[in-house]
């Protein structure tokens, strides 16, 4: 069998595998970066995310979602409504910690260009978790972003440590 091989569009292979583009993908990189830090710190310095009441925030933004998941449009589906019933909100204190932590992390990550691609996949299933749940806030224009870093993942951190890091696990350029 013979294997036939379509190549790249050449806007595709600029944007997303051109490191002369990776100036525009550190810019984004650190946007997306600083929203996560910036809301992971919010929750790390509260209580009621981290301290001494954690998971009463994330229990109340539960609950909420959960309003929106009756009527005849419902905002919140059916199966993300028994997620969060039956899943989530018993386990509200392990939820608000992983949501703390996790948009600290990818955070980090994205700033710093370590493991970008990967970062950027978290930080995109944290946004569609949030959109499940009907918090559109910031959530697109974050999730369309990210999507973009994945697909640039091989230059999105060039200017980063993935410059450093991705070759010694193997991903030559």
């Amino acid at each position: 069998m013979k294997t036939i091989e379509i190549p790249e569009p050449k806007i595709s292979r600029f944007l997303f595998s051109d490191i002369r583009f990776a100036w525009f993908w550190l810019l984004v990189r650190l946007y997306i970066g600083w929203q996560w830090l910036l809301a992971g710190e919010e929750k790390l310095t509260s209580a009621a995310w981290v301290g001494s009441a954690a998971g009463s925030a994330i229990k109340g933004f539960f609950l909420g979602a959960l309003q929106q998941a009756g009527g005849i449009h419902p905002n919140v589906s059916g199966w993300y409504a028994y997620f969060i019933q039956n899943i989530a909100l018993p386990n509200a204190a392990l939820f608000s910690y992983l949501v703390t932590y996790g948009e600290l992390v990818v955070g980090l990550a994205l700033i710093f260009g370590i493991f970008t691609g990967i970062a950027a996949f978290f930080g995109a299933f944290m946004n569609l978790n949030y959109l499940f749940a009907a918090a559109v806030s910031i959530n697109p224009l974050m999730l369309l972003l990210e999507m973009f870093l994945i697909l640039a993942w091989r230059t999105a951190g060039w200017i980063g440590a993935d410059y450093y890091l991705l070759p010694m696990v193997g991903v030559p350029w």
